[in-house]
């Protein structure tokens, strides 16, 4: 075998701990990236064993084979069509027989499958007890048992992988039976396909055999390519109506029964359950958090303490960094010769990307803390207590694992609305997504929170996340029962038992988003950075003695006690000023003044709106650089500099962030709202942000200086 390839599909149910066996089988030897011509994501890994090349692709987690949604289909026609040397299908081994259902739809596909029987500590905790052996021989395939975070039997199962590639361990006789009058109906049909030789080398049979008792509406599109397709769609459909008029009801129900009846039969022969004489812990927490009454107010308590908490102990390095590279500026201010170059190096570069690198220590606490509720298995269950809280406003209850992705980043949030069944709920879900403040938009509120509001930044933060909550639940409750009417689709979903995290899981989660972020600083916010700087520098304000001299004079009119020095530093300020007008960057931003001038922004934060849209933490990085083209202070930081202009009050503040919050995303999340919905609801949802990110923040302008708030 030594110098083989091998390919290996990772597969199974959600939250069996699937990517936890993948990942500890290949490491850090991943990539990932989108499978060809949709936007569900691809994770593919290499690992080295016993001189074998094995080649791992995790598909997308998912409870059939049926291809009701994207996640499902991409599942399939990769099986299918690509054909895998083995399939590893992770099973929970607590609830085995819910997971050998999808088992035995990998077995019909004509696909070698070895069995990993995880989470098998949890199992034997709560008193399951599995026999593998038995099992195996009833299945007639290989059956491994594992323990995912501990990376327990994971050199087994590549064993028996690599053992099924060469056609050892498995019993072609073992297959699912589906009783004798489905048997009957079954047999012909498999003949008839097997008719065309080349067809079915292409698709397995019986496995489409099935699928066509079942109705299934893909296998009747792939039955076009046989030389007998009328004869056996013909076949079929009397298969289909004597099943239905024998056994009194639809025959994708009837398959299904006779599924779950033979693994039920499988389990009952395999599995012993030994009686509880008390309440698991996991249940015991449930009758707390998951309590009818209770279970939302506890879901935003732990999300309010989550914000709260992240700021309390990221304000010291988020503060501590603000100073070190205002402190880096000023020091390559003294070290290079006054020029342009020296004005990209401090403004450009170390004061755009520097003022976003300042908040890494907030992103690395808020992911912390989120991935600890994610691995703990909190998250999926808040996803249980607001389905009913979120079917009021007309969104699904799977729609909350998309929305709390959208806190991290769009672009995935939105890729995660494939798993919703309904076109009208995914359209509404992933058009809805962009008002969760994601990861970019945090450093602009901590920015202006932390300047403006310092005595409690946390509160106005999670403010204004929960604003943005408001207006997803208010848009999605508007476009349901208008422009998408429509019953949703019911919500299922597997509850995983109370979990404790992994060290190396939080810090894999938490280091791959910091990366992202840090990556993101490092490319498009420098370039970025620089390029706004190029923009604030060019064209050079030309020389004017005359204009100069009549400064100088009005300074020193206001200021009789001035001497030479401060009247030469008061014109250099008040031509940085003019020079920043004059370039590009200030024609641009006086371009687009009069739209945010009812607002309370002036130019300046009308240029970093605009630029925001290549990523929002451009946002952050543009007031750097525009800030300090205007020398609001050598070596102060973009808080103080903030601070400093009259113009800019907390009300002020208020009206950018929830600017920023309402007005549409950045580039690459549009582009995967158009991957997802067309162009058609693309322009619709731009549209629509836009209008309501206007309006409400002039609306918030309005009510401030009506009543004298935030002044």
């Amino acid at each position: 075998m030594t110098g083989r390839r091998v390919v290996i599909a990772v597969a199974g149910n959600p939250n069996c701990g699937k990517t936890t066996i993948f990942n500890a089988i290949t490491g850090a030897h991943h990539k990932v990236g989108n499978y060809p011509g949709v936007t569900v994501e691809k994770r593919e890994g290499h690992r080295k064993h016993k001189g074998v090349d094995v080649k791992l692709v995790d598909l997308p987690g998912t409870y059939s084979l049926s291809a009701y949604s994207l996640d499902e289909m991409v599942a399939r026609d990769f099986l299918l069509d690509e054909r895998p040397d083995v399939v590893i299908d992770v099973m929970d081994s607590g609830n085995l027989e819910r997971h050998l259902y999808l088992c035995m739809q990998f077995r019909e596909l004509g696909v070698p499958v070895v069995g990993a029987l995880n989470m098998a500590d949890e199992a034997e905790a709560a008193g399951v007890s599995v026999d593998a052996d038995r099992l195996s021989s009833i299945l007639g395939m290989p059956l491994v048992r594992t323990v995912g975070p501990r990376g327990e039997g994971v050199d087994a199962l590549l064993d028996a992988a690599l053992t099924a590639a060469d056609g050892g361990g498995l019993d072609p006789e073992r297959r699912m039976d589906y009783g004798p009058e489905l048997e009957a109906r079954l047999e012909p049909l498999v003949k008839a396909i097997e008719a065309d030789p080349g067809f079915a080398e292409r698709f397995p049979p019986r496995w489409l055999a099935v699928k066509l008792i079942e109705k299934d509406a893909d296998a009747m599109e792939r039955l076009a390519g046989h030389s007998g397709e009328k004869d056996i769609r013909d076949m079929a459909a009397a298969s289909v109506a004597w099943v239905e008029k024998h056994f009194g009801k639809d025959s994708e129900i009837v398959v299904s029964e006779q599924r779950y009846a033979y693994v039920h039969g499988a389990a009952r022969e395999s599995v012993r359950r030994v009686p509880r004489s008390r309440e698991t812990v996991t249940e015991n927490i449930d009758k707390v958090l998951m309590n009818r009454y209770l279970g939302l107010p506890i879901f935003g308590l732990v999300m309010w303490g989550l914000f709260e908490l992240t700021f309390a102990l990221g304000s010291y390095p988020v503060a501590w960094l603000e100073s070190g590279f205002a402190w880096l500026g000023q020091a390559a201010g003294s070290i290079l010769p006054d020029g342009r170059f020296a004005s990209l190096v401090v403004d450009g570069i170390i004061g755009g990307v520097g003022g976003v690198l300042s908040f890494v220590p907030l992103i690395i606490i808020l992911f912390f803390f989120l991935s600890i509720l994610e691995d703990v298995g909190y998250m999926a269950r808040a996803a249980f207590i607001t389905d009913k809280f979120l079917h009021a406003f007309g969104l699904h209850g799977q729609s909350f694992l998309p929305l709390i992705l959208g806190f991290g980043c769009s672009v995935p949030a939105i890729m995660a609305t494939r798993t919703l069944k309904s076109p009208r709920d995914r359209i509404v879900t992933a058009m809805a997504i962009p008002f969760m403040s994601c990861g970019a938009k945090l450093p602009v509120y901590v920015l202006l929170a932390g300047a403006f509001f310092p005595q409690r930044p946390g509160g106005a933060v999670m403010a204004i996340y929960g604003v943005g909550v408001l207006l997803a639940l208010g848009s999605a409750f508007l476009w349901r029962r208008t422009i998408l009417r429509g019953e949703s689709a019911p919500f299922v979903m597997e509850l995983p038992p109370y979990r404790a995290p992994t060290l190396r899981g939080l810090l894999w989660h938490v280091g791959e988003k910091t990366l992202q972020y840090a990556q993101k600083a490092g490319t498009v916010i420098l370039a970025a950075s620089i390029l706004i700087w190029a923009l604030t520098a060019f064209p050079e304000l030309p020389d004017d003695a005359a204009r100069d001299a009549a400064w100088a004079a009005s300074y020193s009119a206001a200021e009789p006690a001035a001497g030479p020095e401060a009247v030469a530093a008061a014109v250099e300020s008040q031509r940085a000023k003019a020079g920043l007008e004059f370039s590009m960057a200030g024609r641009l931003g006086k371009a687009i003044e009069p739209l945010v001038r009812p607002l309370g922004l002036d130019w300046r934060s009308g240029v970093a709106v605009v630029t925001g849209f290549a990523a929002k933490e451009v946002v952050v990085s543009t007031l750097g650089v525009m800030y300090a083209a205007s020398e609001s202070g050598e070596g102060q930081s973009l808080t103080e500099a903030l601070r400093a202009d009259p113009n800019f009050t907390p009300l002020t503040a208020l009206v950018l962030m929830l600017f920023i919050l309402t007005i549409p995303p950045c580039f690459a999340a549009l582009g995967a709202l158009k991957a997802e919905l067309g162009w058609k609801w693309l322009g619709f949802a731009v549209a629509y942000m836009l209008v309501v990110g206007w309006v409400l923040s002039f609306g918030l302008r309005m009510f401030g200086l009506a009543f004298g708030l935030w002044s």
